[in-house]
């Protein structure tokens, strides 16, 4: 029987592969987690903690003037860039921090090093060595995704460098509509910055429902946002008066900075997964079954590197089942159905469940139900921002196949309704709950009549 130095080890110390890590050393299992960076991975380092204080940061300029209207006196706060990236920066070092401790309470081995496979089971560590292990996992996660081939795309930044921008651009043109570009487009504008948002396709939040997709574009408008859609670069030019956006409708756009957010790619070149005879997709993703497990018997992967969810929580489910199916005899997937997202824009997004369309293609005949208003707190002090709620019903079941917000909380909204959907439940159930009165949310159980989309007839 072969002899390895580790029972398991773990390639990339994000939120899956420290959960992974976690519990499997908990087991009593000697394992081993290698990070080429800092422990806490995309999300706590460079992606959704850090990206949710700047969202923080970036709506207090709005909250002075929702004040005046309530009667409170006009301030004359300005912001600290600086003094933000500090603060913020000494709050990812505390959770990276705690990431670490926990590791090592659990009995892994963090490795501070990059980590490639020379074969199944057997791993070399830079500048370290090789070692061999019976089972391992990657988690490396994704990397953002800009365009090589675009002359001038060195001038550029990503996500990653937006958090540690030496000082705020006047001007930035983020490009991309997903919820990275959408989410810093609020953030820029936010704090002061003349924001435009470009994207090639027809809208923004390509995959959610179409209704949400065209609401937040309003009011993303309504908050000084220049949306170009339909366009995208030919060329970017550095020049003494800023960053010429060369674009394909034939105008030329001047901004300080340029911010690709066009996506994120499987972090797998160069990780040695071609000569250990792992399989991959054609984006690069770690090919794996519902247990997370490759093609090869003793290597898995989870979180973004596959490409399924790229959610952190489902990174860490994920992570969580990996080990209780191989250390401790209890075999689990997870599920990946109706697993709710939110969108940090402003305002912000809550899905879960189905757009119209896909219900509409799967179950044929639905009944929608959509409601348009502005929030009470607005109303007060004569603002113009609305929010959306909508639901797709399955008409033959009557179940709630998708529930799709935006508003004020509407992530923290969604985590409960995210609850009821993957429970199957019913309109006639949903209506049964009793309002919660002044809300958001009660608009959610207080809908009764369906709405019917212009030109469409009978749902």
């Amino acid at each position: 029987m072969a002899t390895y130095d580790y029972d398991l080890f773990v390639i990339g110390a994000g939120s899956g592969g420290v959960r992974a890590a976690r519990l499997a050393a908990m087991s009593g299992a000697k394992v081993a987690v290698a990070e080429e960076h800092r422990v806490g991975g995309t999300c706590v380092i460079r992606g959704c903690v850090p990206k949710k204080f700047m969202v923080y940061a970036s709506e207090f300029a709005s909250y002075a003037k929702v004040a005046e209207g309530y009667g409170w006196s006009p301030s004359q706060s300005t912001f600290d860039w600086l003094k933000f990236l500090e603060a913020k920066d000494r709050e990812i070092a505390r959770l990276s921090g705690i990431y670490v401790t926990n590791l090592s309470n659990a009995g892994a081995e963090i490795v501070h090093a990059r980590a490639t496979l020379k074969d199944a089971h057997t791993v070399e560590i830079v500048g370290k060595g090789v070692v061999t292990a019976d089972k391992i996992l990657v988690a490396t996660g994704g990397r953002p995704w800009s365009p090589e081939d675009l002359p001038g795309v060195e001038h550029t930044i990503t996500s990653e460098e937006a958090f540690h921008l030496p000082e705020l651009p006047k001007s930035i043109m983020i490009v991309g509509g997903g919820y990275i570009a959408v989410e810093f487009a609020g953030i820029f504008a936010g704090l002061g910055v003349d924001t435009t948002l470009v994207y090639r396709g027809a809208n923004i939040l390509r995959g959610f429902d179409d209704d949400v997709r065209a609401h937040l574009t309003d009011e993303l408008k309504k908050r000084g946002i220049k949306i170009i859609l339909g366009c995208e670069h030919t060329s970017i030019e550095k020049t003494d008066a800023g960053l010429v956006n060369h674009m394909s409708s034939g105008h030329d756009v001047v901004t300080d900075q340029v911010m690709f957010a066009t996506g994120r790619k499987p972090h797998t070149k160069g990780l040695g997964l071609e000569a250990a005879g792992v399989k991959l997709a054609q984006s690069g993703a770690v090919m794996v079954d519902k247990f997370s497990r490759t093609n090869v018997d003793n290597i898995w992967a989870v979180g973004d590197v596959t490409d399924r969810i790229n959610l952190t929580p489902v990174a860490i489910r994920e992570g969580a089942a990996f080990s209780q199916t191989e250390f401790y005899n209890n075999p689990t997937s997870f599920d990946h159905d109706m697993v709710a997202s939110a969108v940090f824009s402003q305002p912000p997004v809550g899905s879960v469940g189905q757009s119209e369309a896909e219900a509409r293609h799967e179950h044929g005949k639905v009944d929608i139900y959509l409601s348009r208003f502005r929030p009470m707190k607005t109303t007060f002090y004569g603002g113009d921002d609305r929010c959306l709620i909508k639901l797709v019903v399955a008409q033959d079941s009557q179940k709630i196949v998708g529930c799709h917000v935006v508003g004020p909380d509407a992530p923290e909204i969604i985590q409960m309704a995210a609850i009821a959907l993957k429970m199957g439940v019913t309109k006639a159930q949903w209506d049964s709950t009793c309002a919660v009165h002044p809300t958001l949310a009660e608009e959610l159980v207080t809908m009764r009549d369906k709405y019917v989309p212009a030109g469409l007839g009978a749902a």
